[in-house]
Protein backbone atom coordinates (compact mmCIF):
# COMPACT_ATOMS: atom_id res chain seq x y z
CA UNK A 1 0.00 0.00 0.00
CA UNK A 2 1.30 3.22 -1.04
CA UNK A 3 0.58 6.61 -2.03
CA UNK A 4 0.87 7.54 -6.04
CA UNK A 5 2.72 10.76 -7.17
CA UNK A 6 -0.01 10.86 -9.65
CA UNK A 7 -4.32 10.77 -8.94
CA UNK A 8 -3.85 12.63 -5.20
CA UNK A 9 -6.13 15.51 -4.23
CA UNK A 10 -4.49 16.29 -0.57
CA UNK A 11 -1.51 13.61 0.18
CA UNK A 12 -2.49 10.59 -2.13
CA UNK A 13 -3.92 8.44 1.46
CA UNK A 14 -7.39 7.71 -0.46
CA UNK A 15 -6.08 6.99 -4.10
CA UNK A 16 -3.90 4.32 -2.14
CA UNK A 17 -6.28 2.41 -0.25
CA UNK A 18 -8.62 2.63 -3.26
CA UNK A 19 -5.68 0.83 -5.70
CA UNK A 20 -5.26 -1.34 -2.58
CA UNK A 21 -8.50 -2.87 -2.51
CA UNK A 22 -9.43 -2.11 -6.45
CA UNK A 23 -12.13 0.02 -5.58
CA UNK A 24 -12.60 4.08 -6.80
CA UNK A 25 -10.67 6.12 -4.61
CA UNK A 26 -14.09 8.41 -4.99
CA UNK A 27 -15.47 5.98 -3.04
CA UNK A 28 -13.09 6.25 -0.76
CA UNK A 29 -13.00 9.52 -0.33
CA UNK A 30 -17.25 9.42 0.44
CA UNK A 31 -16.75 6.85 2.87
CA UNK A 32 -13.87 8.94 4.73
CA UNK A 33 -16.24 11.88 4.73
CA UNK A 34 -19.30 9.95 6.02
CA UNK A 35 -16.81 8.61 8.91
CA UNK A 36 -15.73 11.89 9.62
CA UNK A 37 -19.03 13.49 9.90
CA UNK A 38 -20.47 10.34 11.85
CA UNK A 39 -18.04 10.26 14.57
CA UNK A 40 -18.02 14.00 14.64
CA UNK A 41 -14.62 14.63 13.30
CA UNK A 42 -12.68 12.06 15.74
CA UNK A 43 -11.69 10.14 12.22
CA UNK A 44 -10.08 13.26 10.52
CA UNK A 45 -7.12 12.29 12.99
CA UNK A 46 -6.90 8.94 10.47
CA UNK A 47 -6.05 11.03 7.54
CA UNK A 48 -2.58 12.29 8.70
CA UNK A 49 -1.41 9.09 10.71
CA UNK A 50 -2.04 7.18 7.46
CA UNK A 51 -0.25 9.81 5.60
CA UNK A 52 2.88 9.53 8.05
CA UNK A 53 2.73 5.61 7.86
CA UNK A 54 2.52 4.62 4.05
CA UNK A 55 5.25 5.61 1.97
CA UNK A 56 5.13 7.20 -1.51
CA UNK A 57 4.86 5.43 -4.99
CA UNK A 58 8.42 4.94 -5.98
CA UNK A 59 9.12 7.08 -9.38
CA UNK A 60 9.16 3.99 -11.63
CA UNK A 61 5.95 2.24 -10.32
CA UNK A 62 3.88 1.15 -13.15
CA UNK A 63 0.75 3.54 -13.87
CA UNK A 64 -2.47 3.30 -12.95
CA UNK A 65 -4.69 0.88 -12.61
CA UNK A 66 -2.85 -1.79 -11.94
CA UNK A 67 -4.30 -4.72 -10.06
CA UNK A 68 -4.90 -5.15 -6.62
CA UNK A 69 -2.63 -7.51 -4.79
CA UNK A 70 -3.45 -10.89 -5.22
CA UNK A 71 -6.31 -9.78 -7.85
CA UNK A 72 -6.56 -12.41 -10.99
CA UNK A 73 -8.50 -11.42 -14.51
CA UNK A 74 -11.97 -13.48 -14.67
CA UNK A 75 -11.67 -16.74 -17.06
CA UNK A 76 -12.81 -15.58 -20.54
CA UNK A 77 -16.73 -15.41 -21.18
CA UNK A 78 -17.55 -15.31 -17.64
CA UNK A 79 -18.20 -11.81 -17.94
CA UNK A 80 -21.46 -9.89 -16.78
CA UNK A 81 -24.41 -10.88 -18.96
CA UNK A 82 -26.20 -8.76 -21.00
CA UNK A 83 -29.92 -9.20 -21.19
CA UNK A 84 -30.85 -9.15 -24.88
CA UNK A 85 -34.14 -6.84 -26.27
Amino acid sequence: MRRPVTDRMLAGVASGLGRYFAVDPTLVRVVFAVAVVLTGGVALLAYPIMWFLMPAEPAGAPAWPHPAPGWTPPAPGTGPVTPSV
